[in-house]
């Protein structure tokens, strides 16, 4: 009997050499593994209040038979009024992940150079690679903060994209005015500034607009939202990406397929920003209680940076994956770190109190293991 990997096509070799997606583990996979029915999913940082109510009223209106709008005219135009900015440069995913991979394919040529991050959203360094680019990696301070120092020397390097995700997926804080003005103005005409603001809605009072910081800044850029976390739409799959000039928002378009986001996906969107209030409102509960949680945190004397997302970065201070055995052994969902360097984290999602709690009492428990073990006991 022959090889079957002779019967393979030629692969393309950028997507063959990607590293996988840590995508963490969903709910049905952890009830079997675990054995357990309650179980707490803080990995993937979803609204535990879930959707506002109209959301789930207009939805009965769908009707499936029907192709959904391609070009989202009706979502474009809210999201034009809500961001006082033209339809025209307003692109709509399946997901801020689609606009990921489309604004990598309308900008990126083989061997073109990337920077991301470190620690990073994976999806920003898979992305660039599927598309022959190669990527490099700034890293951030040793307390995790943002290193605007060296993101200004990697820019002297003319990246075709600078990819800037603020507030910080995994880490958490987001870049200050100072540092967002110092970044813009250091951007050359050759690159593309892709500022990943999956998380704004979660961020200080102080913590700079992206799209406001940008509104005069005579470079390209992309800022990326999404309706998954704060919105609570995560199922449904819809982002949005708003661009500097209208050519590259049709670049972008014409990298996406067509039909990309769904009729429910449009229908609810539309629902959830005429529904602000209940936004702000889930989004006032889970600041407090990110807040809350990281208290506990550092008395248990545990480093997490500040915070401004719905979702703590962790150091446990031993094996990410111990740590994720630990938690799914009590019915709760984290998602440990697999960068080099930050095998010791794990990202928590902030959740319903009552999970939270639960989190809470298992991190102690971990604590009280860990030191035990490393003093002999």
């Amino acid at each position: 009997m022959g090889d079957p990997s002779n019967t393979l096509p030629r692969l393309n070799p950028h997507i063959a050499a990607l590293p996988l997606y840590n995508a963490g583990m969903n709910i049905a996979v952890a009830r079997r593994v675990s054995g357990i029915d309650d179980i707490a999913a803080l990995a993937s940082n979803e609204n535990p209040y879930g959707c506002s109510p109209a959301v789930k009223s207009v939805l009965a209106q769908l009707d499936p038979s029907r192709y959904a709008d391609p070009a989202c005219v009706t979502l474009r135009a809210a999201l034009g009024r809500k961001l006082d900015t033209a339809p025209e440069r307003i692109v709509v995913g399946n997901g801020s992940e689609e606009m990921i991979a489309a604004v990598c394919r309308a900008v990126l040529r083989p061997f073109a150079t990337v920077v991301t991050l470190v620690p990073g959203f994976g999806l920003h360094e898979i992305e660039s690679q599927a598309n022959g680019a190669k990527v490099v990696k700034v890293g951030m301070t040793k307390d995790l903060a943002f290193d605007v120092d060296a993101i200004i020397q990697a820019l002297r390097k003319k990246p075709a994209i600078l990819f800037l995700s603020s507030p910080s997926n995994p880490v958490g804080p987001a870049v200050d005015s100072e540092a967002l003005s110092r970044i813009i103005a250091a951007v050359p005409k050759e690159t593309l500034l892709l500022l990943d603001e999956a998380y704004f809605e979660f961020s200080d009072e102080t913590t700079p607009d992206g799209l406001k910081a940008l509104a005069d800044a005579d470079i390209s850029y992309v800022v990326l939202r999404t309706f998954s976390k704060a919105y609570g739409l995560a199922g449904l799959r819809v982002g949005y990406a708003v661009t500097s000039d209208e050519r590259l928002a049709r670049a972008i378009s014409s990298a996406k397929t067509p039909f990309n986001v769904n009729g429910a996906a449009q229908l609810a969107a539309v629902a959830a920003l005429q529904d602000e209030t209940w936004m702000r409102q889930a989004v006032t509960a889970m600041k407090a209680e990110r807040d809350r949680m990281a208290g506990r945190v550092a008395a248990l004397g545990m480093f997490a940076p500040k915070s401004q997302t719905n979702f703590l970065f962790l150091d446990i201070g031993s094996d990410s994956m111990s740590a994720f055995d630990h938690f799914l052994s009590a019915g709760i969902i984290v998602k440990p770190w697999k960068e080099n360097g930050f095998e010791s984290f794990i990202r928590v999602t902030v959740g319903l109190p009552s999970d939270n709690d639960r989190f809470l009492d298992a991190l102690a428990r971990f604590k009280g293991d860990a030191s035990a073990v490393s003093v002999g006991l």
